[in-house]
């Protein structure tokens, strides 16, 4: 509720419903396992609760989005029923709920720590773009990579596609558990990555390709096109 560009974001309207509406209901689209919103305000809750859903309230003060999930989890199944854990962010109201299920596929290897999404790149201008964060990977199987880094730099260097991360995880329990008592690394400060500190502490990444990256929203002008790309669609 707190966001400098767009204040108030998680209830922003779009065509008569509060985004995080959007998000919420993609999520329950992808069936695969109870949709919990942690919230950081009692609105949200309200919202979620208006329309059927599941919310939990929040401390205002997490650093992360990991740290807000690790509460909201704790309270929702204090007795551990639910050994992975799927963060779809808030600001993403036109996930595809394919997508939410493909971050999952990863962890049916127990070696994998935590899971991740990315896309090719298309447009030339999102190569050099900081605020693309580009995962490099090394291929391990059709469409999926084991993570090496993400970095708002463009990388690898050379030629050859640069994929666009999604930040859209799935943590195993236990791996949440880990990360969020972990403090911050270096390399997160310095890149402003959080995913970083699971790396540098020597955690797994596993990156699953998708075919299109959701639109996060973050400013006015974000919130215009994900009215557009969710107006409703005249029947013939």
């Amino acid at each position: 509720m707190t966001s400098t560009r767009l204040p108030g974001k998680p209830l922003a309207d779009i065509h008569g419903e509060p985004m995080i509406a959007h998000v919420w209901r993609r999520a329950v689209e992808a069936d695969v396992g109870p949709v919990v919103v942690a919230a950081d305000h009692p609105s949200i809750v309200e919202a979620i609760e208006a329309i059927g859903g599941r919310a939990v309230l929040t401390r205002p003060d997490h650093a992360s989005g990991s740290d807000r999930i690790f509460e909201a989890v704790g309270a929702f199944d204090p007795a551990g029923r639910y050994d992975v854990v799927v963060n779809v962010q808030g600001d993403l109201p036109t996930i595809e709920r394919n997508a939410v299920r493909a971050a999952v596929g990863p962890l049916s290897d127990r070696a994998v720590d935590i899971a991740t999404l990315a896309t090719p790149i298309t447009r030339a201008e999102e190569r050099d773009d900081p605020n693309v964060v580009k995962a490099v990977g090394t291929e391990i199987g059709p469409g999926r990579l084991r993570a090496l880094y993400f970095t708002r730099a463009r990388a690898p260097w050379g030629e050859g596609p640069l994929l666009h991360h999604i930040g859209l995880y799935a943590y195993r329990r236990e791996a949440l558990a880990r990360f969020v008592a972990l403090p911050p690394s270096p390399l997160e400060r310095r890149e402003r990555l959080e995913q970083l500190r699971a790396l540098e502490a020597g955690m797994r990444i596993d990156i699953a390709l998708v075919d299109v990256a959701p639109l996060g929203v973050d400013t006015p002008e974000d919130l215009r096109r994900a009215r557009e790309m969710l107006a409703p669609r005249e029947k013939p």
